[in-house]
């Protein structure tokens, strides 16, 4: 069997094996709409006074989706590589004549089509509980920045699970370097109305700009095609320094 075929079986084996734990399915579905729920009923319904003054539910289907991105792809898969590598999993499978590269895009490629699923929920939710005008013309560079945002921080995980040295340690991190940033990165809260300095901390990490270029592809007063270029490629040079940084630190082996 050729390496692309290896590839390819890699990411149904994911695919199957995500399934067949029906409680982790579950809430990685359900816990973007929890949020979603929450905000719309913390904030009501009423007009944010940014980007043409959209409303509030309108700002967080776009926010919930950047969420969505940075808890399945990031911390979840994060959380499942550590786990594998501290049972002996990933070292067997690194015994297997399975190429890494092959492992690693079976990964990348499921959460590609995990993270679709959750948003594709979340969007109708909004659509349909809160009156929420899905966009049409500017889909493609919602799908673009969907796509850019969550190989990105796929590959974030597999970098950042090189210095964690045991699952133990694993959620603490990832809290870390995730949960200050959403309320800097326009996912809890705009952050017009935010410090400068503020701001120039959240613009430095690829949050911000993977949550900005989803709320232009999503804005109800965007008239043009929706791609925010500058912010999908600096979201993407993070991304390829992660893909970096695994292939020289990440390992596959317990740590004692």
């Amino acid at each position: 069997m050729n390496e692309l075929a290896l590839a390819l079986r890699q990411v149904r084996y994911q695919n199957r094996a995500f399934w067949r734990n029906p409680a982790a399915a579950f809430f990685t579905i359900i816990f973007p709409l929890i949020f979603l729920v929450l905000f719309n009923l913390i904030f009501s319904d009423d007009e944010l006074p940014v980007r043409g003054a959209t409303r509030t539910s309108a700002f967080y289907v776009p926010a919930i989706a950047a969420l969505s991105v940075i808890n399945g792809s990031y911390t979840g898969l994060a959380t499942s590589l550590l786990v594998a590598r501290d049972n002996g999993l990933l070292k067997r499978t690194r015994g297997t004549p399975l190429p890494a590269w092959a492992f690693l895009f079976g990964r990348i490629a499921h959460m590609n089509l995990m993270t679709l699923l959750v948003v594709v929920i979340v969007t109708a939710a909004g659509a349909l509980f809160y009156d929420v005008d899905v966009p049409t013309t500017t889909l493609p560079a919602f799908a673009l920045a969907l796509v850019v945002g969550t190989t990105t921080f796929a590959s974030l995980a597999f970098a950042i699970t090189s210095f964690i040295p045991n699952v133990n340690a694993g959620g603490p991190i990832l809290n870390v370097t995730t949960f200050p940033l959403m309320f800097i990165s326009d996912v809890f809260l705009p952050s017009d109305d935010m410090p400068d300095w503020l701001g120039a901390v959240g613009e430095f990490f690829p949050l911000k700009h993977l949550s900005l270029a989803l709320q232009t592809a999503f804005n109800p007063f965007e008239t043009g095609a929706g791609f925010e270029l500058a912010h999908i490629a600096v979201v993407a040079v993070w991304g390829v320094a992660g893909l970096l940084v695994a292939a020289r630190y990440f390992t596959w082996e317990p740590r004692l």
